[in-house]
């Protein structure tokens, strides 16, 4: 049937597969090539994204698209407001279909699973070959990683990591890690110094793609989370290498030792911010991590802050994307802890009075980003201890953040943040009291709420939160070997202090109104 066709190559490229060198441009010829880029309703809407992750992908993508014709390949650009447009990516490509006959569709796999099914169904839908190219971006093959999985008992990031510092040479002496250690996270906590302040990060005035973008969500995803007034996102290479060349020359130094800190205000501080250029497929993880260690070879870094950015990309980053393949689609119900609690109204409208939670709230509704302890040991820690439901966390991830797609959301919510897959990724819940996040920021000097004050009116909420979660995961938490020694100094204490502690958590969890299913997802 598909020999019949005489047509063109068609060649589908998603929004965030936006690579110049992607498998399926990789050898074809442009002038029998036609490139197919879509903004579909169902992709927009599947949940409520933030109005900047919406223009950011819709401006790249546009962008992108204009990069590829000035190159001289042909491009049908699917608008979103095309009066044809058919809502979903296997709509589009059967109209694609019908105009050009092609005689083959050539697709680089999806990222999210969500999005494969619907792929893997074409070569049964549509009248021609659908061939679906491996998406070979990433240091490690979904196929690899499996191979590295099986028959091991447990699934740690951090031997998978040095597998990955073998396969690349990255920061290697031979076969012995550079500097004698793989990891160097221990130096790599230090609390915020008083009056810590950081370069600020490049920002890019919206051009007439981007504004013509910011327009168009704001008529049609005005009840969506999230402001616009702020968008500054790369949204071409060109502009995100502009934002790597800054974050080599002005901040990879003090990466490294403030990576855990956080700072009222200072939303960005040492961090690179280009999570949404490599998710999007503007930067190449690996010339990321070949650049990082260039800098330590050079002086222009030391290894702590090197090695610290390379494990992001090449650790966990890679590792996050093969346990999501390895772990779907049970991981999205997964809930070990059978937390059933609805998410706080507050994670939505930042109307609390908890400093560190409104301030991480404050910075995700405003800027579409968090950096990665404001999200695991604030916010996260928050909704584990509390008991909030997984699938209603891992909505509110999926939503708010501008470089959250299911393949790195999911593991790190429903697996790092909530432990909900019972320990398949965590090696511990990672639960904290107040004290973390005193010692990890300076959030704690002005709040409302005394963190010094373990129980009872005007005392930090996290102090008798945690102590609440850890008494009622007793049965399934004593037995592991990083945390049950807590459970010491539970018994130690006295029957009174035990019970404030329980009471005080308890009267505030019945407090929390629970938030309107619509923030998240279409009523």
């Amino acid at each position: 049937m598909a020999e019949q066709n005489t047509g063109p190559l068609l060649l589908p490229i998603l929004g965030d597969q936006l690579t110049r060198d992607l498998a399926s441009l990789r050898g074809r010829t442009k002038d029998d090539t036609v490139i197919l880029m879509m903004e579909v309703w169902d992709e927009a809407t599947y949940v409520k994204h933030h109005k900047q992750k919406i223009v950011l992908i819709f401006s790249a993508m546009r962008h992108f698209a204009a990069e590829l014709r000035d190159a001289g390949w042909t491009v049908d650009y699917v608008e979103l407001t095309d009066p044809d447009n058919a809502g979903s990516f296997t709509g589009e490509v059967a109209r694609a279909i019908e105009r050009y006959d092609p005689r083959a569709v050539h697709i680089v796999e999806a990222g999210e699973w969500r999005v494969q099914q619907q792929i893997e169904e074409w070569p049964d839908k549509f009248d021609c070959e659908v061939e679906i190219l491996p998406d070979d971006r990433f240091v490690s093959s979904i196929a690899e990683f499996r191979e590295w999985a099986e028959d091991r008992e447990t699934l740690r990031m951090e031997f998978f990591y040095r597998e990955m510092r073998r396969k690349t040479g990255l920061l290697m002496d031979g076969d012995k890690p550079e500097g004698g250690e793989w990891n160097y996270d221990a130096e790599n906590r230090k609390p915020p110094k008083e009056g810590l302040e950081a370069p600020q990060r490049p920002l890019f005035e919206p051009d007439e793609i981007t504004q013509e973008c910011i327009d168009l969500v704001a008529e049609r995803f005005a009840d969506h989370f999230g402001s616009l007034d702020s968008f500054r996102w790369p949204v071409t290479r060109d502009q995100a290498e502009k934002a790597a060349d800054a974050f080599f020359a002005e901040r990879l130094e003090c990466f490294g030792p403030y990576q855990d800190a956080m700072v009222h205000g200072q939303d960005d501080l040492f961090h690179s911010m280009l999570s949404t250029s490599l998710n999007l497929g503007l930067l190449d993880p690996l010339e990321l991590c070949q650049r990082a260690e260039q800098a330590y070879k050079e002086g222009k870094a030391p290894l702590n802050s090197v090695e610290g950015f390379i494990r992001q990309i090449i650790g966990w980053r890679e590792y996050v994307r093969g346990f999501y393949w390895l772990q779907m689609p049970h991981l999205q119900r997964a809930n070990a802890l059978n937390a059933q609690r609805g998410l706080p109204e507050f994670f939505w409208t930042g109307d609390t009075d908890m400093r560190c939670l409104a301030d991480c709230i404050r910075s995700t509704r405003d800027n579409a980003h968090a950096h990665h302890i404001q999200r695991l040991m604030v916010l996260g820690n928050f909704c584990l201890i509390a008991g909030i439901s997984p699938r209603e966390v891992q909505d509110w991830y999926l939503v708010v953040y501008a470089d959250a797609y299911e393949w790195v959301e999911l593991p790190n919510v429903a697996a790092m943040v909530l432990y909900a897959d019972g320990g398949e990724l965590a090696s511990k819940p990672y639960a904290a009291s107040g004290n973390y996040i005193n010692k990890m920021s300076n959030y704690c000097a002005d709040c409302a709420y005394s963190v010094s004050k373990k129980t009872g009116e005007g005392a930090c909420l996290f102090n008798a939160l945690y102590w609440h979660f850890m008494h009622r995961h007793r049965d399934t938490l004593e037995s592991n070997h990083r945390i049950g020694r807590i459970y010491s100094n539970w018994d130690r204490m006295d029957e009174d202090r035990r019970e404030d502690y329980l009471n005080s958590a308890e009267s505030f969890l019945e407090t929390l109104t629970p938030a309107d299913k619509s923030w998240a997802r279409q009523a």
